[in-house]
């Protein structure tokens, strides 16, 4: 196996703020200004990234106990969803994706969100997610995005015939 995903601990702080950081630089920069970027990176220094270690469930993807990728769940929100260039096409936001989808459905969650980056829209797409409007902070163009979760609507629904 290339990779393993599991809970991030608060030794992973600095890899997952590299992650961000690196992914931010490399892969996002085609769509967003020096400016934003800057911005944005200042929010995953590895202490701001202990402190959401504490707010959200976080989970990374690793190979031989690096960070490669992550994701985070902040209540029915998808957050940080982020994978180091090298590595990206592989199937790791993916499968990250998959593990974020099994914990909100495990918290009864029925439609998942994320504030989609202009970059990472057609991944999402791909997944089934669907814009609802943008939101902006600037320059910064965010998509809101949408998903119910199946798995909860086919409980809700085998429950009420």
């Amino acid at each position: 196996m290339e990779y393993l995903i599991r809970p991030a601990r608060p030794d992973d702080a600095e890899g997952i703020s590299r992650v961000v950081v690196t992914t931010l630089c490399e892969t996002n920069a085609k769509d967003y200004s020096e400016e934003v970027i800057a911005r944005v990176k200042q929010g995953f220094s590895p202490s701001a990234v202990s402190d959401l270690l504490a707010q959200r469930l976080v989970f990374v993807a690793v190979n031989d106990d690096v960070v490669i990728g992550t994701a985070s769940l902040d209540g029915r929100v998808v957050r940080t969803v982020f994978i180091e260039p090298g590595w990206q096409a592989r199937g790791i936001g993916r499968a990250l994706m998959i593990e974020v989808e099994r914990a909100a459905i495990e918290r009864g969650v029925v439609t998942l969100a994320v504030p989609s980056s202009v970059t990472a829209e057609p991944f999402y797409a791909k997944l089934g997610f669907i814009s609802i409007r943008d939101s902006f902070y600037g320059e910064e163009r965010t998509i809101i995005m949408e998903r119910p979760l199946l798995a909860v609507e086919n409980a809700t629904r085998g429950a009420h015939p």
